[in-house]
């Protein structure tokens, strides 16, 4: 008994060696596994990189050039979007635990609202001598009569108008364009009643509660193939004196698979509307219209070395405007010289696929 008993004991004692030998290898393992897995700074390095490149993609945007397919004025165009990718990735450097990638995104979180904060305060004021709307109507707008009565409920005492059709009878072979043609005529009848002053300049128009001169077509190179209109200048007699009003559409644009963003006719209307500003005599001058792009765009600036947005200085919010159903940008432009923008707000939807715009200005 003696014997079995202390063979048992001595069983029992390699039993609690054992087991204290196999503690030990898993306490070994476990604190190489800590040791080997990677640190708040060590993790999320690549939500970190993307941190820090979509901050410096907003802060040097200006800098990305257009040589491959117009990226630059891409990036020009939809940059406040860009912000949405904050949050994206500040939930997966939480998920993450990442202390690199949080620190990384300070970079985003601090130039967005460099550039684009100044926006989202109210810096509308009551008054104004005088108030304008443009609107690009729409070729294939289902309701020209509603648009036309809105813009007149607007209040507004000059009313631009863009992708009106153009009256020339050889062009009516396009179902498309008949129904444009026809809408051109419905504006002319129904605004007319509001405004006794109007002038149309191939796709554009201008309906007035006040007296023009000096109307005249603008050349900023059109549709080569339709030759079309695409601006006109007219001279609005004010009780402050005369103002410039100018009314563009310049051409469109497209995002090609092969030719990316595909902006070549539009930048040549804007140039040529740039030099047309530039020689404009009248100081007090406003520009409306549908310029087929974002103010950020270097495109334009020699147009924005000229005039100020009045969304920029008295809007409120970014005004997108196209599309209609769920704006993007704002490619609707109300723009002045030598006048001081009081207001500037979107009106509500038409049968347009665009918002039209308007702005209260005062001397």
């Amino acid at each position: 008994m003696e014997q079995m008993d202390t063979a048992e004991t001595g069983q029992g004692g390699a039993g609690r060696r054992d087991t204290g030998s196999g503690t030990r290898r898993a306490g070994i393992r476990q604190a190489i596994r800590v040791g080997c897995r990677p640190g708040p700074w060590k993790r999320g390095l690549v939500l970190a990189a993307l941190g820090l490149l979509l901050g410096l993609v907003m802060l040097l945007h200006a800098q990305i050039p257009n040589r491959i397919g117009n990226l630059g004025s891409l990036v020009d165009t939809f940059l406040p979007w860009f912000g949405l990718f904050v949050p994206v990735l500040l939930a997966g450097a939480l998920w993450r635990r990442s202390a690199s990638a949080v620190a990384a995104l300070l970079l985003p979180v601090t130039v967005w609202p460099a550039l684009f904060g100044g926006l989202l305060s109210d810096k509308s004021h009551p008054g104004g001598d005088l108030t304008v709307v443009s609107h690009n109507v729409s070729a294939g707008n289902a309701d020209p009569v509603g648009t036309a009565r809105d813009l007149i409920a607007s209040g507004a005492d000059v009313v631009a108008l863009e992708e009106l059709a153009e009256s020339d009878a050889r062009r009516l072979v396009d179902p498309t364009e008949l129904r444009a043609r026809q809408a051109t005529v419905t504006y002319e009848k129904v605004l007319g009643k509001a405004y006794p002053y109007h002038t149309m300049q191939g796709n554009v128009g201008l309906w007035s509660k006040l007296p023009l001169s000096d109307t005249r077509p603008l050349d900023i190179g059109g549709d080569p193939a339709m030759h079309t209109v695409r601006a006109l200048r007219t001279t609005v007699t004010t009780n402050r004196g005369p103002l410039a009003v100018y009314v563009a559409h310049l051409g469109s644009v497209r995002v090609m698979p092969r030719r990316g963003f595909w902006t070549s006719q539009r930048n040549a209307g804007a140039h040529a509307l740039a030099k047309a500003i530039a020689a404009e005599p009248n100081t007090r001058m406003v520009l409306l219209g549908d310029l087929n792009g974002a103010m950020d765009d270097r495109a334009f600036a020699g147009i924005t070395a000229r005039l100020r947005s009045a969304q920029d200085v008295a809007g409120s919010g970014f005004g997108f405007t196209w599309p209609a159903e769920f704006p993007m940008v704002r490619v609707d432009q109300i723009l002045v010289r030598g006048v001081r923008p009081v207001r500037s707000w979107v009106l509500p939807a038409t049968g347009s696929d665009h918002l039209p715009v308007a702005a209260a200005i005062s001397w």
